[in-house]
């Protein structure tokens, strides 16, 4: 199943999850140090709804941000 939004587009995107330790200096400590990176990936938030297009009802897979933005009609 692909986790694409069928009408903006929108798919994965990679990052990085960084972890730090240490105390920062503004609290008094040394300042922080990274300690670990590792790849990640940020997800659309994908609803999967019914949309009436071209005067019937279908099911597509469309992020919040369309689905706010009143792109589509959902279907009652």
């Amino acid at each position: 199943m692909s986790r694409v939004c069928e009408i903006c587009g929108k798919g994965p995107m990679t990052g990085n999850k960084i972890i730090r330790h240490g105390l920062r200096k503004s609290k008094g400590g040394i300042g922080l140090h990274t300690t670990g990176i590792t790849r990640r990936r940020f997800l659309p938030n994908l609803q999967k709804i019914r949309v009436i297009e071209n005067g019937g009802v279908t099911r597509k897979r469309i992020c919040t941000s369309c689905l706010k933005a009143g792109k589509v009609t959902k279907a009652s």
